[in-house]
């Protein structure tokens, strides 16, 4: 969405939200070539970003040779694009031994380890991952659910430390998490079986402190057309939202589809625009262009 668009107001921030790209070693494959499509779509458009989010699947089964396509496509793009941060995946560490899986994803793409956050522009960007090597589903440790809550309500600890009151209590927080909580975003529902959160419950429980919150997931692939890629949070948990993926679609009616989609993200004083983006048409997906007015209104 341009200034225009926006009421002629300029975004405060941008960043892009990208997932699922399943880079195979094989440079013709479909993946590959879409993660390149995506990648040029981004240098072109994404101009003063501050970032671009990959939440996870980065590779299809973690392998070096995979790795090494990552890297010889970015390569391809780099010099346009903005710096990249990554979420952990279930097919970069699931699929083999946990600590050497985990080993090449940090040593490949520079992240600290299955959880980081950082601070971009005034705004706090936190990025979980699983500790354990499940198939599918990720498991949060006590400690960083810990870790968590503590990152979540850093602001407000600080400006109570200093004896001050924000005059931004509740500016957004942006979370990435590879897979959704269950029967929230699309390809969620538990008949589905694409959720996957071992602590479900205790990760509701701490996203229920913080409304301000907006939880990006990826995993299930669902296209952004369907009504429930966003999960409202309704001043009662975190808004959430489902990424689709690079490498390939899914449909409601449980199919695959062809398709590479992501989302441009926009963050304004009073609200945050995220804008679903076909990478493989180039253009904008109008029924995925959602508005979160900020700050929220929190319910009793």
């Amino acid at each position: 969405m341009s200034s225009n668009e926006s009421g002629g107001q300029q975004p405060l921030l941008t960043f892009q939200i990208i997932t699922d790209t399943h880079v195979t070693a094989d440079p013709s494959h479909e993946y590959n070539l879409n993660f390149g499509r995506a990648l040029q779509d981004l240098a072109l458009h994404a101009q003063g970003s501050s970032g671009i989010m990959h939440i996870g699947d980065i590779t299809d089964h973690g392998f070096t040779e995979e790795y090494e396509e990552v890297h010889r496509i970015l390569q391809l793009h780099q010099a346009a694009l903005p710096e990249i941060r990554y979420t952990l995946g279930n097919h970069d560490v699931g699929l083999g031994h946990w600590e050497s899986r985990l080993a090449m994803y940090t040593s490949r793409t520079g992240m600290t380890g299955p959880y980081h956050d950082h601070w971009i522009g005034g705004y706090h960007f936190i990025f979980l991952g699983t500790e354990e090597g499940l198939p599918t589903f990720c498991n949060l440790s006590e400690e960083q659910l810990r870790w968590l809550d503590r990152k979540l309500g850093e602001r407000a600890a600080e400006a109570r430390e200093l004896g001050r009151q924000l005059t931004d209590p509740l500016q957004p927080i942006f979370l990435f998490l590879h897979q959704p909580l269950k029967d929230t975003v699309a390809g969620s529902l538990e008949s589905q079986e694409w959720y996957g959160v071992t602590q479900d419950k205790e990760l509701r429980a701490i996203l229920s402190k913080y409304p301000q919150t907006l939880l990006f997931t990826g995993h299930t692939h669902w296209e952004l057309e369907v009504s429930n890629t966003m999960y409202p949070g309704n001043g009662e948990t975190a808004t959430m939202f489902n990424a689709a993926s690079v490498a390939y679609l899914w449909t409601n009616a449980d199919e695959h589809k062809s398709g590479s989609q992501g989302y441009y993200v926009e963050v304004y004083s009073d609200k945050v625009l995220v804008r679903g983006r076909d990478f493989t048409t180039g253009s904008w997906i109008e029924s995925a262009q959602y508005e979160v007015v900020t700050p929220v209104k929190v319910r009793d």
